[in-house]
């Protein structure tokens, strides 16, 4: 498969005719060749973006609101499609990809669509003067997407973007680049107005840089890891473009003593192992009250041993490979880590698998991992690994529990477990992350604010906050 940069509603081979290789993380085989882009990409990309955005600006965001739609059902005839690329590309169970990639995919536009429609215009009455909230689009907006939920994250950026009137230069990652062509594909079978959408394949360091620099682009929304995120954040801000940055995470799973350890095992299993735990939401790390902890880890590795590692393509597989081979390698260096820090793997830790389809030797395949009897100030503990590994830490009291939970430098998500509701809201309040689950994970209504505090990242998407950070907004007070 030859993969192409999408520019001005064609499909283009990149300019320099740099070429890369896209394999299956399950098998290591070779799938697609893409475009290493350059400079020269990125800028036909922008100057076409550039021509298209009077026309698709002019639109009123209902007429936009109808795009959206039309994107949905052309994603919904093609889901089983999303599905299968999404798999092949990621390494990812195949009931995964239909059950949330795919699935989300299709209903970020659908709900964005719907979310405008209900939008009542912004007007602030004063006793001689009325003030109207206006808004327009930023331009033209960069969207720098990651490999973990390929499609599900660029269309949770291309809808709102869309709706408010820009137009996009879209780079997806390099190692997952192939569903970013399929909804390419998608936006030119529907006639989209050519240079709305743009896609652009490419290394980051190469075409994200040009994308942060190039003085045309208005606003950057990033979603992937800190230190990336610090250079899209050393780069942008000097040219004072608008910028959302959802970054990397260490949740805290924390376990209450009055917690139903029948409603708790299998969920913290969810948390810390969806995706191979190639989530920025899982809960790496699992918090338990004293009382709770032997019975918890007794019955939750019982639940991580059971679980089918394999062939992502087999409907019985639960969990899949990692992203690639370089990755595990990571991976394994903080089980060694662990190991060195006094910790005991109480399950997991290497590749030996089990499973009614084995897998492939030549696939990023590991065992999920768990980890006990480390510190929770140790590294293991606390720097993110993005893959299925978690470690067990016991406490005694609620103050000790928020304390083991702020110790990291992240705070994007977390979940408390108990069966006193009010006490599971009243310490969410005291957890320094930006969303906390209270007997549930990964729990989305999409109408609310999503992204992270401390070092997992700045701003805030979904619902109206997503709208604000892709326009501009003007009051204009009229006098009476």
């Amino acid at each position: 498969m030859i993969i192409s940069n999408f520019i001005d509603g064609t499909f283009t081979p990149p300019i320099e005719g740099r070429m890369m290789d896209d394999t299956n993380p399950a098998n290591g085989e070779l799938i697609a060749k893409i475009p290493r882009a350059s400079i020269s990409d990125v800028d036909a990309a922008v100057l076409a973006a550039n021509q298209a955005l009077p026309k698709w600006a002019a639109l009123t965001m209902l007429q936009r609101a109808d795009w959206l739609d039309k994107i949905a059902d052309a994603l919904e005839e093609i889901k089983e499609e999303i599905a299968q690329i999404e798999s092949l590309d990621t390494g990812k169970p195949i009931s995964l990809a239909r059950s949330v990639d795919a699935t989300r995919s299709i209903s970020n536009f659908r709900f964005f669509a719907k979310f405008a429609r209900g939008q009542e215009p912004l007007t602030f009455e004063m006793s001689d003067a009325t003030n109207f909230v206006h808004t327009s689009p930023l331009g033209i907006v960069g969207l720098i997407t990651p490999w973990n939920l390929p499609l599900y994250l660029l269309t949770w950026k291309v809808a709102p973007a869309l709706l408010m009137g820009n137009c996009i230069i879209a780079k997806p990652s390099e190692i997952t680049p192939l569903s970013a062509d399929l909804l390419a594909k998608t936006m030119q079978r529907i006639n989209l107005p050519e240079g709305v959408f743009n896609l652009v394949h490419g290394l980051g360091p190469e075409v994200g840089q040009a994308i942060l620099e190039n003085p045309h682009i208005s606003g950057i929304s990033f979603t992937g890891g800190t230190s990336t995120g610090r250079i899209v954040a050393r780069t942008a801000a000097p040219l004072f473009k608008k910028l959302s940055l959802e970054l990397g995470g260490k949740n805290a799973t924390i376990i209450l003593d009055d917690a139903d350890l029948d409603t708790v095992v299998p969920g913290a299993v969810r948390a810390a192992f969806t995706n191979s735990g190639q989530v920025c939401l899982c809960g790496s790390r699992i918090l338990i009250h004293h009382s709770k902890y032997d019975e918890f880890c007794k019955r939750f590795v019982e639940q991580v041993d059971a679980m089918i590692v394999g062939d992502p393509s087999d409907e019985s597989t639960q969990m899949g490979p990692v992203i690639s081979m370089e990755h595990l390698q990571k991976i394994e260096s903080y089980i060694d880590l662990a190991i060195e820090e006094g910790g005991e793997i109480l399950s997991g830790g290497s590749r030996a698998m089990t499973g009614q389809v084995g897998p492939n030797p030549a696939g990023a395949f590991i065992r999920p991992t768990v980890i006990g009897g480390l510190e929770h100030l140790s590294r293991t503990s606390t720097e993110e690994i993005f893959g299925p590994v978690v470690t067990l830490h016991s406490f005694s009291t609620d103050d000790e529990a928020i304390e083991m939970a702020n110790c990291t430098e992240y705070g994007l998500a977390g979940s408390i477990w108990t069966e006193d509701a009010e006490r599971g809201k009243e310490l969410a309040k005291r957890v320094e992350s930006g969303i906390v689950w209270v007997n549930t994970w990964l729990h989305r209504d999409l109408r609310t604010p999503f992204g992270g505090v401390k070092n997992s990242g700045v701003g805030r998407e979904g619902g109206r906050w997503s709208l604000s950070f892709f326009s501009e907004m003007t009051n204009v007070c009229v006098k009476h």
